[in-house]
């Protein structure tokens, strides 16, 4: 969320970034609520004064008939104008968690994904002297991937991965580890079942709860047993990302200011319903819903210009974990109608995948200054004692499948092996897979 002393100072700039992000919110409204809001504490402080002066007044003694029908007068009116709090209250934090940060200056203004902007790219398509096949022929070719029994055992979108595959994948989870663990990154294995305050504060739902027509998150419905036997009623969810976790790791504390920036990489399974995603890629694991992911996060001072350097890093470390493997690949920098409401700024990397003779996400870049701080209530204290909300930000180190698509299309042979991009050749244990 946004400060709303800014959002009041700056309500004109927050308009346009809700446009140029497409988010549907008025503004005007908020902030009409917001006046409204301020009036009602004040008036409930004032009742709530009085009441306590007549209490006072009477310390001691028996309260007068005047003071007992006064008290039950102010006693109603607060009651009613708490009441009222409550409405205006409930409505005014469904507006704040809808309002955008404003975009960096340098972010394009476009209404979606065809407006995004590529702004580096390394290598250059791959060139066969054969026909290529695609990773799911190979797959299939080569026993690595069956996704007839996984749609049997898990249903749609459900895969197996075997064999050599197996040591690839893996092989592509502990490379991005020892990678983010020499650049100073702690590594976790992170929660992966969390309550709701932890996709909340790290923006996962649309709103300020779950929503299952547009939040792309498993929500568990089963109750919690205690330690004493009793029942405990509790949403609980399926995260995505390690993001969650590794961000409500630090909830509701407040940092020393000689540990930031706090750099973080968690492994985790991760899961997506991807409801949003509906005739898309149905066939093969471009797009599923469990796999497995390397994720970096990091947390630093109020200092934009810290945060954009950390972010820079960030998308270094992943550019060159694209160049260790061999793989062409490209940076887009994500216009404004395809950011989501709480980032400041955003990179998406892609990799060529030549079965879709196109480049495909495998990573993605964001920095969300406080607007995941202030809904985690994580903070810090500088050199002078003063509390201040944390800038959070995240990026993919590596997902699994879709580098191993890349991998195993890229580095085909015409005999139908794939060569084992050298860096991962200690985990799969050969150089080609054949």
């Amino acid at each position: 969320m946004l400060d709303i002393k800014f959002i009041r100072e700056n309500a004109e700039e927050v308009k346009m970034a809700a446009k140029n992000k497409n988010i549907k919110i008025d503004i005007d409204k908020l902030l009409e609520i917001d006046k409204r809001r301020r009036e009602l504490i004040t008036d409930m402080d004032e009742l709530q004064a009085k009441r306590n002066q007549i209490a006072k007044d009477s310390k001691g003694g028996r309260p007068t008939t005047e003071q007992i029908a006064e008290g039950k007068k102010l006693k109603d009116k607060f009651l009613k104008t708490e009441e009222e709090f409550k409405k205006i209250d409930k409505e005014y934090l469904n507006l704040m968690v809808k309002v955008p940060t404003i975009p960096s200056v340098d972010t394009p203004i476009g209404k979606s994904e065809k407006e995004n902007v590529e702004v580096f790219k390394w290598g250059e398509p791959t060139k066969f002297d054969f026909e290529p096949k695609s990773y799911i022929e190979l797959a299939e070719n080569l026993n690595l991937l069956d996704m007839e029994k996984g749609a049997k055992v898990a249903g749609y979108r459900g895969y197996y991965v075997k064999n050599e595959a197996v040591m690839l994948q893996m092989g592509l989870m502990m490379f991005a580890l020892e990678k983010l663990i020499a650049k100073g990154f702690t590594p976790m294995i992170p929660p992966t079942l969390v309550r709701e305050f932890a996709l909340f504060g790290s923006g996962y739902f649309a709103g300020k709860e779950y929503d299952p027509e547009v939040d792309e998150i498993y929500k568990i419905d089963n109750d919690e047993k205690l330690s004493d036997g009793s029942v405990k009623k509790e949403d609980k969810f399926l995260v995505g990302t390690a993001e969650p976790s590794l961000l409500a790791y630090y909830a509701n504390e407040v940092i020393d200011e000689k540990d930031l920036p706090l750099k973080m990489c968690g492994f985790s399974q991760c899961y997506r319903s991807e409801i949003g995603s509906y005739g898309k890629d149905t066939k093969g694991i471009y797009r599923v819903h469990e796999f497995m992911k390397v994720e970096q996060v990091c947390i630093t001072r109020t200092d934009t210009e810290e945060s954009d350097k950390m972010q820079e890093e960030m998308v270094e470390i992943s550019k060159e974990i694209h160049q260790d493997l061999g793989l062409p690949y490209r940076v887009l920098q994500i216009c404004t109608g395809d950011m989501s409401a709480g980032k400041y700024k955003m990179f998406d990397i892609e990799a060529w995948m030549p079965s879709r003779n196109d480049y495909g996400e495998t990573g993605s870049a964001s920095n969300f200054l406080d607007w995941q701080s202030r809904r985690l209530n994580v903070k810090y204290k500088d050199k002078n004692g003063k509390k201040k909300f944390v800038h959070m930000l995240n990026n993919t180190a590596l997902p699994s499948v879709r580098p191993m698509i890349a991998i195993m299309e890229n580095f085909q042979q015409k005999d139908g092996s794939i060569i084992v991009p050298e860096v991962l050749r200690k985990w799969v244990g050969k150089d080609v897979i054949g």
